[in-house]
């Protein structure tokens, strides 16, 4: 799909769907793209690793203390429990319960958000994002994710549960995650101006993003592969897990500012055969485990290496 059409398309969607549900309350903050309070961490599918589960668990408030509630709707089962399960033996917490609808009456029922007022943390599945969008967008259980985050929690989610955080919904529409922006192109919007990818590097997708930032110079783009995870406080991330997160900014695209970064930066990676250029004026560039970025000032803030 041609740039232009990409964006006509998105702001069209974006107005039926956003005019489905009167707009849910967020209160202004000086944050540019990440939440006010509280924690996201955005991971990429196919799998985590234990420091993605380990820091969701201590900003939780630890296994003892934490009360997770796991949002199963993006998949097409609601009675396959693999996943709370699965949560439960990579963190430890025992306080583990699913969340599933796919009635908007229902997910605008107190009744049915009770299970979040003591949440201190959300975990989104993986399956289809749109089957999120449908269910929860601007309704009370939209502004009761919020409450989590406002009570200084995390939200966190995997694949499709990535994407579902951004404030435009990426590869949202119900035909395929083929189209990129189509009849479901807004999110719950935790990551404000902000487009996520996932399985990055495992799907060759990392060009996939380059069209709609250059049209929409506010807009952040990241990729996330998989087995890999940002965490976001603030205006801040940080890369966890096992390999690459790509950042697609507008001056970095159209080449029409100088990216800010460390000299450490400046140089190239081999992983699983891809080589990860991180030269200036490239149309994007990776992150690795333990580097920093400010999404506010857009520049990388530390960068940790690794071996």
């Amino acid at each position: 799909m041609k740039p232009k059409a990409i964006f006509f398309v998105f702001l069209c969607t974006l107005s039926i769907y956003a005019s489905a549900q009167s707009p849910i309350t967020i209160k202004d903050g000086t944050t540019r793209h990440g939440p006010e309070k509280g924690s996201l961490i955005i991971i990429g599918g196919g799998g985590s690793a234990p420091d993605i589960w380990s820091k969701f668990t201590e900003l939780a408030g630890g296994k003892e203390k934490a009360k997770i509630v796991v949002v199963t709707t993006a998949g097409d089962n609601p009675s396959d429990t693999r996943l709370v399960e699965g949560i439960k033996r990579a963190t430890g917490i025992t306080q583990v319960t699913a969340l599933h609808t796919t009635d908007v009456n229902e997910a605008n029922s107190k009744s049915f958000t009770a299970v979040l007022d003591e949440a201190t943390g959300v975990f989104f599945g993986g399956g289809r994002q749109f089957r999120v969008a449908d269910a929860y967008l601007n309704t009370l259980t939209h502004q009761a994710f919020w409450g989590v985050l406002e009570r200084g929690g995390v939200i966190a989610g995997s694949s499709a549960g990535a994407s579902i955080q951004g404030s435009i919904l990426w590869r949202g529409d119900s035909k395929g995650p083929h189209i990129l922006l189509g009849d479901h192109s807004q999110g719950l919007g935790f990551l404000k101006n902000a487009a996520i990818d996932q399985h990055l590097l495992r799907f060759n997708r990392q060009f996939d993003l380059l069209e709609l930032v250059s049209w929409s110079p506010s807009t952040i783009g990241i990729g996330i592969d998989e087995a890999t995870a940002v965490l976001v406080q603030k205006d801040v991330i940080e890369v966890l897990g096992v390999s690459y997160v790509a950042i697609y900014d507008y001056a970095t695209i159209t080449g029409s500012g100088e990216r800010k970064e460390s000299d450490d930066n400046r140089n190239s990676h081999s992983l699983a055969g891809y080589v990860v250029s991180q030269i200036p004026n490239t149309p994007f560039f990776f992150l690795s485990k333990g580097q920093k970025y400010d999404l506010k000032e857009r520049k990388v803030i530390e960068y940790q290496r690794t071996r």
